[in-house]
């Protein structure tokens, strides 16, 4: 048996969908979702729930998700659990690997199978992998390019693939906030889902909140008004001056996909200015990679990356442990951020950064994500500490 067909399901019928990894390596399965050939890296989430969260989470573009739960698709989806801001953008991710093959939704929240939710967002995804030892494979070898397609004739260049997936550049270099970020600025005011009531409005704001979209989720949005925010969403190259002019009480930098460094290019100088401004500033994913690089420090690509809900994360501000929900592939080098910068989080899996902050300013960041609510509320502190120092600032 050869090590692609251990990772594939027993079974009788004819591939209609395969995974070809950049070393040459096919995995073959049942095609389900969109049709057609995507590229791009592949990663894989522990997550055992959320999973359309995770399919819109705009953090994922450019890549192909493998989940290690194995029964994805049995709550169907619906049209609250939407984490895409800008829902004019197609989908960032570029596929999905499953184990089981998709069932009939059973959920009272359902409204739509989630076969044709994949088929209506253009996602394409293969079933009938084995997908743990899949993820196996990706601990011990890193994230490799791949493609995956889906033909439901069943006919595959296979050769084609295998070109098309190793000729792929990978994410190093690859700017992708551009892809995903709004193309206009707008307002929010939706407060969190509660039950029997969903989402709210934010009616009575005490703070104006600018957030830069580099791939913003609607959560944190949401989180932020839930706060005593009113906010104003603007695109990933909106300058510090135009934001300085809307005279926000402090400025969130939004998560988002690909390489910090080619989206610092034209983020990090404009980011040094709101540093440089005094209002407070709060990072989340890609916004505490970026805020990293602005105040001197260095990013580096991870092996395997962190995705899933269940990262043990230890806040040194607290002395406690939050269990946080993880989505990146880049982390930033704590060995390189300077004196006047203080490593606040750390990840008790690998050990690598997840927070920082500045010590003689109202500045700080977290490379996990706060509004995922994974603990299930171990880190909305964050977002009560960000408020509080707009309102430290305000009293002066």
């Amino acid at each position: 048996m050869t090590r692609a067909r251990a990772l594939s399901a027993w079974t009788d019928e004819a591939p209609t969908a395969l995974l070809v990894l950049a070393d040459g390596m096919v995995i073959e399965g049942q095609g389900a979702g969109a049709a057609g050939i995507a590229v791009g890296e592949l990663c894989f989430n522990t997550a055992m729930t959320g999973y359309q969260e995770i399919l819109t989470d705009p953090s994922y573009a450019g890549q192909i998700i493998t989940f290690t739960f194995p029964h994805i698709g049995n709550v169907g989806t619906n049209a609250e659990d939407i984490e895409t801001s800008n829902l004019a953008a197609a989908s960032g991710v570029r596929g999905c690997v499953l184990r089981a093959k998709i069932t009939a939704p059973s959920n009272w929240r359902a409204a739509q199978s989630f076969d044709a939710w994949l088929k209506a967002r253009g996602i394409i995804a293969i079933t009938g992998v084995d997908t743990r030892a899949l993820t196996t494979l990706i601990r011990e070898q890193g994230m490799p390019n791949a493609v995956i397609a889906h033909a439901p004739d069943g006919k595959f260049d296979i050769d084609a693939l295998k070109c098309q997936a190793s000729a792929w550049p990978g994410m190093v270099g690859l700017d992708l906030a551009k892809d995903v970020t709004s193309g206009q600025s707008y307002s929010w005011d939706e407060t969190e889902w509660r039950w029997g009531e969903g989402f709210g409005r934010q009616e009575a704001p005490q703070f104006h909140v600018v957030a830069i979209d580099y791939g913003l989720k609607r959560n944190i949005l949401r989180e932020l008004a839930n706060a005593g925010c009113r906010l104003t969403v603007v695109p990933a190259t909106t300058t510090a001056e135009e934001i300085l002019q809307r005279k926000p009480d402090g400025v969130f930098l939004s998560n988002g996909p690909g390489d910090p460094a080619a989206t610092g290019i034209y983020a990090v100088p404009e980011i040094r200015k709101l540093v440089d401004s005094g209002l407070p500033v709060f990072g989340i994913c890609l916004g505490h990679q970026m805020l990293g690089l602005a105040l001197g420090g260095t990013t580096a690509k991870m092996l395997q990356g962190h995705h899933g809900a269940n990262h043990p994360v230890k806040d040194y501000t607290t002395d406690k442990v939050e269990i946080t929900s993880m989505n990146h592939g880049f982390t930033v080098d704590r060995d390189s951020l300077p004196p006047s910068v203080e490593e606040t989080h750390i990840s008790l899996f690998d050990g690598s950064n997840c927070g920082l902050k500045v010590k003689d300013k109202p500045i700080f960041s977290v490379q996990y994500h706060p509004e995922a609510s994974p603990g299930p509320q171990d880190s909305h502190y964050l977002f009560t500490r960000f408020v509080e120092m707009m309102a430290e600032r305000k009293k002066k």
